[in-house]
Order: C-alpha cells, then structure tokens, then sequence
C-alpha cells in the first residue's frame, strides 16, 4: 500500500512528468541519430511511431503544467495512454511487416497528415519516409527497431496502468513541504 501511496504523491510531482518527457526526447534523439548521423532512412510506420512518441511528450507537458491540479493530471493520463496504445498498435503492425512480409500487406508510400498538420511538409527533417517498411536495418540483442518500439510502448502501458492505480489511494504524506 505504501508503494502505491508514493506513487501517488510522486505522480503530483512535477519531477514525474518531466522524466516521462525526459524519456520521450531521449527516444526522439536517438530516432533523429539513426536517421542523420548512422543515415539509416525512417519509413511510413517509422514516422508513425514517431509521432506516437512525440503524443506521449504532449501528454507529458500536459501534466507538468499543472501535476497536482486533477484535470491536467487526467488529461496527461489519457494522452499518455492514447497515445502509448497507438504506438503499440503501429509497431506491432510494423513487426508484422518485417517478419511477415506480403505483396498483399505492405505500408504507405509516402506519410498521409491532415491536411490542417502536414508536418512531412513542415518538417521534412523529421517527418519524411523514404524508407522501406519490410526491411530490417537495424537490431540490437537480435531484436529490430519495431521489436523495440513493441517493449517500449507496452512498458509504458504498463508503468501507466500502476500509475493509474495509485491514483485510486491516499496519498503518502510529507513531512518537509
């Protein structure tokens, strides 16, 4: 009980939502690594998952704005987890992708925004596809980037689901304010 109580004060904690946005610009860096300085080319599902990544970090300064306050707590919550479930929906599919390849089953050519978001436009450096879905061009520990990307975004429904919980008991008391 002691746990989720600390969770609890801890998610109240401005500290809580800058590490969730510490972790995703860390992800966003070494996905901007791999793309410019190791020149390995992101493909449609790639952008994707980057943008579902990007949706966690939006849910993070939504709770870092006001982290005690229980609508923007809320808010964050939700965004996270939206955002985190999308994330997890896309890089299976991209697995499926690479270990299953189809003539049949294969990603988009080219990204497709809104209209009213074109961020492949906007920000090309980071938002542009030229790669193929299928290919796997990179591992680590015999697992590929969506294999990684599956782990990541499930952890983060996981560490979220605890979270959510925690919010459900008293919260821990301080003694120094």
């Amino acid at each position: 009980m002691n746990f989720f109580s600390n969770l609890h004060t801890f998610s109240k904690n401005r500290v809580s939502w800058i590490l969730l946005l510490g972790f995703v610009l860390f992800f966003e860096a070494s996905a901007l690594f791999f793309q410019h300085v190791l020149v390995l080319a992101p493909c449609v599902m790639c952008i994707y998952e980057r943008v579902a990544m990007l949706g966690i970090g939006g849910a993070a300064i939504v709770g870092l704005i006001a982290p005690k306050n229980p609508l923007f707590r809320w808010l964050g919550f939700a965004g996270w987890g939206y955002s985190a479930y999308k994330g997890l929906l896309l890089s299976l599919q991209h697995v499926q992708y690479q270990f299953n390849p189809s003539p049949f089953a294969t990603c988009d050519v080219f990204v497709q925004f809104p209209s009213w978001a074109p961020l492949n436009q906007w920000f090309p450096w980071m938002f542009e596809a030229y790669g193929d879905c299928s290919k796997i061009v990179w591992q680590l520990f015999d697992l590929s980037m969506p294999q990684w990307l599956v782990i990541i975004f499930a952890g983060n429904l996981v560490a979220l689901a605890i979270i959510v919980i925690a919010q459900f008991f008293k919260e821990q008391r301080r003694f120094f304010s």
